[in-house]
């Protein structure tokens, strides 16, 4: 069975647009300048598609100096990858229960995502100092099952995602879904309505559930924990409409006491400064006896 990468993806500012890549690097907090920026109302509470579906309509873009922002009527932003002196005080930040710290990118930021969205708001990148980790107690459950893996670190940093570095899917398991959307004559829908980071395929459809770690030469990925999906897959990346699909019809097969689940949260090891992952990479799949 050949497993290898389909497609890689990151989304520079967290709930907005995506970049897909067909080689990236990474970075100490997942793949590079992935949910490096987070957008944050008047008291400092980080927005979502959740209650913000035409966020997915800001569309993000890397150069080697900056990040641009583009949107329906509105100019381009453009922000300066280098970080601000450290004399400019951290903003805190609370990504759900988890607190880090930010950098304000600034009045020129503001206003843009202000007019953009019709309410006061600042875009914040983390700070070049915050110290955020994926959950320690998922890892050290890993670690537990994976005894052999005695190098493999306790602590992993993760920036504005919601709670790992990495959400990795099986392009079978959307083939799946799609077949059920059929049945309801629902038309197919893309994987970019779960936002991966890393797409995958060789595996059977909800294979990946039951795969621990993905090996890519010295690079192991841990899948430490199913991911639990909210309301957002239902937003049409290309239209930001809300709808009712697909999860209405993940519910009705993939519902379990965790949740609707669909895609594995990662993390990493193994990544030296120079690593490079690339569509087409083949892994080899070890799966969690």
């Amino acid at each position: 069975m050949t497993i290898s990468i389909l497609s890689l993806h990151t989304y520079p500012v967290k709930s907005c647009g995506s970049i897909t890549h067909t080689q990236v690097g990474v970075s100490a907090t997942g793949l590079a300048h992935d949910r490096e920026w987070v957008v944050v109302d008047s008291s400092g509470n980080f927005m979502t598609q959740r209650t913000r579906p035409e966020m997915a309509l800001i569309q993000p873009s890397l150069d080697a100096t900056a990040l641009f922002l583009n949107a329906p009527d509105m100019p381009t932003l453009r922000i300066s990858l280098q970080h601000s002196e450290s004399s400019v005080p951290p903003v805190p930040i609370r990504i759900w229960d988890s607190g880090t710290l930010g950098q304000d990118e600034g009045d020129m930021a503001a206003r843009w995502l202000s007019d953009y969205l019709g309410q006061p708001c600042h875009l914040v990148r983390v700070h070049q100092y915050a110290r955020r980790l994926a959950d320690p107690e998922r890892v050290a459950l890993w670690q537990q099952r994976n005894p052999v893996q005695t190098e493999f670190p306790n602590e992993h940093l993760v920036g504005f995602a919601d709670g790992f570095p990495l959400l990795i899917t099986n392009q079978a398991s959307l083939e799946d879904l799609n077949h059920h959307l059929a049945a309801r004559d629902h038309p197919p829908i893309g994987m970019n309505r779960f936002r991966p980071n890393i797409v995958i395929q060789g595996l059977a459809a909800y294979e990946e559930d039951y795969v621990s770690h993905l090996q890519l030469g010295d690079l192991t990925f841990a899948l430490v924990k199913r991911c639990t999906r909210c309301s957002m897959p239902n937003v049409d990346p290309a239209t930001a409409e809300f709808g009712n699909e697909p999860m209405t019809t993940l519910r009705s097969y993939r519902n379990f006491e965790a949740g609707i689940l669909f895609g594995v949260n990662a993390v990493m090891a193994g990544a030296r400064e120079d690593t490079v992952l690339s569509v087409g990479d083949r892994l080899e799949a070890v799966l969690d006896l």
